[in-house]
């Protein structure tokens, strides 16, 4: 029988800062192959992080989870984004300290997404055999570009992933600590997902299969893959990211995730003058 774990402050600052840290090494690692605006900053005990305009990986993470947050802190916060005419978004875990919820409120922010944090411990998945016709292996590095074209085509959903899009991929695959997987199917490349191992935690991220290839198990197959190294790798938790009673979440339950809290992300959009 699965035991539920307990969310404490330690544990959620840890999981968080999984991806923030994956997140900061990906705007590092742009600032220096790319000409442009890459930049993170660590503020209020998380990181706000910008990899252009309205990346996946622009917004601010972990903040809050070491104490009250200062009024001084969150005018860092805005002006970080605001002067680069972004929005600011923060992920917020349940576990914040109320001060930080208190500025929300008083600088007029709106919830603009939620999201269910989802662990599960190493070696604790059900087993289950790879469908028929399905592949998944690590990428080569002469592989990286193939990776990231791929996944961004998944997230596009049918449309052309925008290249500004597909140009931050290839610098997350390329982050210390993270590992790239390619699934096919019927030797087609079909998909793909990353492992980024932090100490004790496997974060597992960017998970995308082509709209076409869908249904085939091969989501499931990326999860259990990553687990099976994970192991490997001697972590203890794994962990992930899925909107409430989205299908990602259903394949995560299915070998064996639990929701341990579920994030609410704030935005506030920034106004020239």
């Amino acid at each position: 029988m699965t035991v539920q774990m307990e969310l404490t402050i330690d544990l959620a600052r840890e999981l968080e800062l999984v991806e923030a840290g994956a997140a900061v090494e990906c705007a590092e690692m742009a600032k220096l192959a790319q000409s442009g605006d890459f930049a993170a900053e660590r503020i209020a005990g998380g990181f706000a992080v910008y990899c252009g305009p309205d990346s996946p990986v622009t917004q601010a993470v972990g903040l809050g989870l070491l104490g009250a947050v200062r009024e001084e802190e969150f005018d860092r916060l805005e002006d970080f984004y605001f002067r680069r005419r972004e929005t600011v978004r923060v992920e917020t875990c349940p576990m914040a300290d109320a001060t930080l919820v208190n500025e929300y409120k008083r600088r007029g922010y709106h919830v603009s997404e939620f999201s269910n944090v989802m662990i599960e411990r190493v070696g604790c998945a059900a087993g289950a055999k790879t469908p028929a016709g399905v592949e998944i292996r690590l990428a080569r590095q002469d592989e990286l570009d193939v990776w990231a074209v791929t996944v961004s085509q998944g997230f596009a959903e049918g449309q052309p992933a925008p290249e500004g899009i597909v140009s931050i991929m290839k610098m997350f695959a390329r982050v210390r600590g993270t590992e790239c997987y390619l699934a096919s199917a019927d030797g087609r490349i079909v998909g793909g997902a990353t492992l980024a191992f932090r100490g004790r935690i496997a974060g597992l991220f960017g998970a995308s299969t082509l709209p076409e290839f869908r249904k085939r198990g091969v989501q499931t197959a990326l999860l259990r893959r990553r687990l099976d190294r994970a192991k490997e790798l001697g972590c203890e938790l794994a962990m992930s990211i899925a909107v409430p009673g989205s299908v990602s979440q259903r394949n995560m339950a299915r070998v064996g995730f639990q929701t341990l809290y579920t994030r609410i992300k704030f935005e506030r959009a920034y106004q020239p003058g």
